[in-house]
């Protein structure tokens, strides 16, 4: 039973982490990366598409993403999409191909986007926080009902403890990353 909580718990915490990474990644730094676009849909035949089904993105220099949409003639509503969307892109078409150039982020941007990722970090770390709470309440309510010692339950606390400071470890580690990434030049 305790060993299932603590199971749960991981898997839970795991997940949290895992969302942090991907929310952070949303973050657009100076370096031209396909996953930026991933939030992007295109209205397709009646049906909100994600950009990734109707074309390919690859990134074609350090500053220069390049999309080349399945069927043409799409490629006017896909510039449309990349320019709605709050990413302050501006896409070229030259033909079949769509240019997204990257343009380099200021200081003050830099700080300002540091601040968005540090107020993801601390949500993660927050919520990694709430799954520890979630498992000791479980714990306790083993003791409760006489299903366990109270030696086993201080012990599964430990335990529980120790996996959130090795996840609250990691969120900061993936913090300290995506702030390295966007201070570089």
């Amino acid at each position: 039973m305790i060993n299932e909580i603590k199971k749960d718990a991981q898997d839970r915490m795991e997940k949290s982490v895992e969302a942090l990474k991907n929310q952070i990644s949303k973050v657009r730094t100076g370096r031209a990366s396909p996953s930026l676009l991933d939030g992007i849909s295109i209205e397709y035949y009646g049906a909100s598409t994600p950009l990734r089904q109707i074309a390919n993105v690859v990134a074609e220099d350090a500053r220069t993403l390049a999309i080349t949409v399945f069927d043409r003639s799409m490629t006017a509503a896909v510039e449309k999409a990349i320019m709605a969307s709050d990413l302050g892109l501006n896409p070229s078409s030259a033909g079949t191909i769509i240019r997204v150039p990257l343009p380099p982020l200021t200081e003050e941007r830099r700080k300002d986007l540091i601040k968005v990722v540090r107020g993801e970090a601390e949500q993660g770390r927050v919520a990694v926080r709430n799954i520890r709470r979630d498992a000791n309440d479980k714990v306790k309510a083993l003791l409760k009902d006489k299903e366990i010692s109270e030696d086993e339950e201080r012990r599964s606390q430990d335990d529980i403890q120790k996996l959130t400071d090795t996840f609250i470890k990691k969120v900061d580690e993936a913090l300290a990353n995506k702030e390295a990434e966007l201070m570089d030049f």
